[in-house]
């Protein structure tokens, strides 16, 4: 079978391959992929998995390893000037030496990573997202949104051990007014690659019930990389189109993420984010607490008023009272019967009058009667 075919033993054509790897790139190269995973393993060794997308799909595979010799140097720089240790889905430019072997195939040995590259390119998918946004007509969608004068039931998006949390919770309900407020939590990843898919999971539980006022993402401080997360695209874009208002409280006073600017209102801090709730509601208490002290003064106004018009006919009262009348010199004529004499007419001669005075009355007899 083998006489009259040319062929190459899988040996001989790896050979070739190798040969031919060492001759294209027989020195360190430059190269960019993304980190698909990172495993720093015991031994001190980091293997790496590389790949590149186009529109979403990967495109291209290769895997790469430092070795504990590099590992640590490289590993400290990248952390101090980004503030996070290389992982999945970072945008990554290494230093690279490419061989090949025929037992191993392609091997990317890495001895330097550059951190200010990672950096530029999150920031230049920051600006992308935001472009995107803003043609969209996402950006200002929220701030549309009507928010609750009395805010009260609150859902939170958060992982559940998060001490932003816990200060959250407690800042907001041991408040010196005394308010309470209805939180529950949504449990979220708020860092890395699975932090989009999962906070929007979130969104989506929570438009699945209805009452809530508001949605609050908290997230406490971390590196830019670590809060790259909240640049994502579907996030944001999630965010803009929910029906509820949304509140972001991520990161610290210098990171402004494009989930903020997409957002109904954003503050840096969890517990700030419990102020401006204290704060909106502690403004309507004392709008009603000034309705209800003019309801009261219009009330006592009202009664003050009905007790002037009392004293006014009780002297009216008192002023007509015969005993008062008879004081002042007056007497009052009665018939046999008890009735008030207005007139002489009525009165013939022989009857008998009743005339009081104020200190008493006397008994008559009509002798006369002259008109």
């Amino acid at each position: 079978m083998e006489e009259g075919f040319e062929y190459l033993g899988l040996r001989e054509f790896l050979s070739e391959v190798r040969q031919t790897v060492e001759e294209v790139f027989p020195r360190r190269f430059y190269l960019k992929a993304e980190l698909s995973s990172v495993q720093a393993r015991a031994n001190g060794h980091c293997y790496l998995e590389l790949c590149e997308q186009s529109e979403g799909t990967i495109v291209a595979r290769a895997r790469a390893v430092v070795w504990r010799s590099r590992y640590p140097a490289i590993s400290s720089y990248f952390k101090e000037v980004t503030g996070s240790l290389p992982s999945a889905g970072m945008q990554v430019l290494m230093r690279v030496q490419a061989s090949y072997s025929e037992l191993y195939g392609l091997t990317l040995t890495v001895d330097e990573i550059e951190p200010e590259f990672t950096l530029g390119a999150a920031e230049r998918l920051r600006r992308e997202t935001v472009a995107r946004l803003d043609k969209e007509g996402l950006l200002d969608r929220q701030r549309s949104l009507d928010f609750a004068v009395l805010p009260y039931r609150l859902a939170v998006i958060s992982a559940s051990d998060a001490a932003g949390f816990g200060d959250f919770c407690i800042h907001l309900q041991e408040n010196a007014w005394g308010f309470k407020y209805d939180v529950c939590l949504f449990p979220a990843t708020m860092q890395g690659d699975g932090a989009p898919g999962s906070i929007i999971s979130a969104l989506d539980s929570i438009g699945e019930e209805e009452g809530y006022d508001a949605v609050l993402l908290l997230r406490g401080g971390g590196s830019s990389l670590d809060l790259a997360c909240f640049d994502d695209y579907e996030l944001c874009k999630a965010i803009a189109l929910f029906p509820v208002p949304v509140f972001t409280a991520i990161g610290h006073e210098r990171d402004v993420h494009v989930a903020d600017m997409v957002a109904f209102r954003s503050v840096k801090t969890p517990t700030a984010l419990a102020d401006l709730f204290l704060e909106a509601t502690a403004a309507e208490d004392e709008r009603l607490e000034q309705y209800s002290t003019r309801l009261r003064l219009a009330f006592l106004n009202k009664i003050n008023t009905i007790f002037s018009r009392l004293d006014v006919l009780e002297a009216r009262i008192r002023g007509a009272d015969p005993r008062n009348v008879l004081g002042r010199g007056y007497v009052l004529p009665l018939d046999s019967r008890g009735r008030v004499v207005r007139k002489v007419e009525t009165l013939s001669a022989g009857d008998e009058l009743q005339i009081m005075f104020a200190d008493g009355t006397a008994l008559c007899q009509v002798k006369e009667l002259k008109h």
